[in-house]
């Protein structure tokens, strides 16, 4: 009993140290989704991949189409123009399959360079809040945090007012 009240005692002064810590919390979800710089970066990425998926679709559609039209054909057909188109089809597709996956590629690629912008000018900003305002530790992960200690607000004024 004796060993457990000074195991208590010497925990104390750690235990109150611990609580008199600063702590904060930024919810980096809302970072990405609602900053100014993150929805300016969504329109540019739309924007600038607009033209290149409008082609897609419309070659999907010529693809589509010459399908149909190839199912529709067949059965009137000579065996070797049916092959001859079936062989056409097949480029066909390859090539579209080949384009968007060059596309996606190409916007993924974007949009991570877009997003590891973003955390990086983010993060600069939550360290200067931190040494502006004392903290001793600022979480961008948790399964909760309350309010009172969630600075996100405060990260998404100095990020979109260019700070």
């Amino acid at each position: 009993m004796v060993a457990a009240t000074l195991s208590l005692a010497a925990l104390m002064p750690a235990m109150s140290e611990a609580q008199a810590a600063k702590i904060g919390f930024v919810n980096t979800e809302r970072i990405l989704r609602d900053s100014k710089f993150a929805v300016e970066s969504q329109k540019k990425l739309e924007r600038d991949f607009s033209k290149r998926q409008k082609e897609l679709e419309d070659m999907a559609g010529r693809v589509k189409a010459e399908a149909t039209k190839l199912d529709k054909d067949s059965i009137t057909l000579p065996e070797a123009e049916k092959v001859k188109r079936q062989r056409d089809l097949a480029e066909m597709d390859r090539d579209f399959q080949r384009k968007r996956r060059e596309f996606e590629e190409d916007l993924a690629q974007r949009k991570n360079q877009v997003v590891g912008e973003l955390i990086e000018r983010a993060n600069r900003i939550i360290r200067q809040i931190a040494e502006k305002d004392g903290y001793d530790i600022i979480f961008q992960e948790a399964v909760y945090a309350n309010k009172r200690i969630d600075i996100t607000d405060q990260v998404l004024t100095s990020l979109d007012g260019g700070k």
